[in-house]
């Protein structure tokens, strides 16, 4: 009697089916939610006859996995149509409990067509601040590489006149400066541009020979190593491993990662990336003996635009994207990555790759 009581005056809807989808009971908010005029317009009717047409199925995806696969209980978000014909959008949780004539479905059924009104609205902002961000950074890329050229031009124009007094210190040092900031906005851009870029359906992988492919991207490393003092080195596992990888894109994920690595370890240091096999996986390893990373700056690292991002040993500068960038590379290969590290003990990032 409670039951009852407590199903015919809860504010949600709430309904009984049979294992054919067929409404057994239902109270007086699943009435109002579908636009029925009582409780017998339902009872005995399928669920589907309210289903939206793209959605039904929603429902037979719920039938397979209570009655079927034997589910306890199973969440979906579907639509629906009422009796006049306009639809909303129910989230739907159904619990399997045994009756005397078999098992029945306790349904209960939550509008939340406001809620992806609003999910809408504001799919359709961030569409649209990124597709403005996207056209500026890619519109300002041509005044700075004027800016940049101009004042190279005036560098070298300065370097030319030997035989003239020379210029006051401050203007070739502000030209430095000039120059400088283009250098670091053209990195900015490229990294937002890249970030624009990253998509799932573009990513065409190929089985890559993980042994070469690791040796051929150290080498573009190896010269900024050598002028920093810092012995980069490879650590590859005794027998050949492959994955499936985008060459272009994953190397970008190896950039970064040597990036940090070589910008974050002293003179002396050492950078060792690995490669081994792990339950199947390959497992790949960036490790360093640079200055390592305080613990309460972990949980942002993989941020976009990570609030908690340092300058390099040498001042090198950053955009706080470059983890990001790798984050998403990495999880659009179907891969992991994550860190350890100690301040003063060095770091080490872990790739693990399907």
């Amino acid at each position: 009697m409670r039951f009852r009581t407590v199903f015919e005056n809860a504010p949600l809807g709430q309904k009984i089916i049979t294992s054919d989808l067929t409404i057994r009971q239902a109270n007086q908010a699943v009435v109002d939610m579908l636009g029925c005029a009582s409780v017998e317009d339902l009872v005995g009717h399928k669920i589907m006859e309210f289903a939206h047409p793209d959605h039904r199925a929603d429902w037979q995806d719920l039938q397979t996995r209570l009655w079927e696969h034997k589910l306890p209980a199973f969440t979906l978000e579907t639509c629906m149509v009422r009796k006049d014909g306009s639809s909303f959008w129910c989230q739907i949780h159904s619990v399997l409990f045994p009756d005397e004539d078999g098992e029945l479905g306790y349904t209960i059924l939550e509008d939340i067509s406001e809620r992806k009104s609003l999910e809408a609205k504001l799919k359709r902002v961030y569409d649209a601040q990124e597709t403005i961000l996207q056209l500026a950074t890619h519109d300002l890329k041509g005044p700075i590489a004027h800016i940049e050229l101009l004042t190279d031009l005036l560098l070298r124009e300065v370097a030319s006149r030997s035989g003239e007094a020379p210029p006051p210190p401050e203007m070739v040092h502000y030209l430095s400066l000039i120059q400088a900031s283009c250098a670091h906005a053209h990195v900015l851009l490229r990294d937002v541009l890249y970030v624009g870029d990253l998509d799932e359906n573009g990513l065409q992988k190929r089985p890559t020979d993980l042994h070469a492919y690791l040796t051929e991207q150290l080498d573009l490393h190896r010269l900024s190593a050598q002028e920093k003092g810092i012995t980069l080195t490879l650590d590859l596992a005794p027998k050949p491993i492959q994955a499936r990888l985008h060459p272009e894109k994953f190397g970008r994920v190896l950039d970064n990662l040597l990036h940090n690595a070589l910008k974050f370890t002293p003179a002396g240091g050492t950078v060792t990336v690995g490669l081994r096999e792990h339950e199947g996986k390959a497992r790949l390893t960036v490790r360093d003996t640079g200055i390592g990373i305080p613990s309460k700056l972990h949980n942002n690292l993989f941020d976009k635009f990570n609030p908690t991002r340092r300058a390099g040993l040498h001042g090198e500068v950053t955009t706080g994207l470059g983890l990001f960038i790798a984050k998403q590379i990495v999880e659009l290969h179907g891969g992991a990555i994550w860190l350890e590290s100690r301040e003063k003990e060095g770091t080490t990032f872990f790739i693990e790759l399907a």
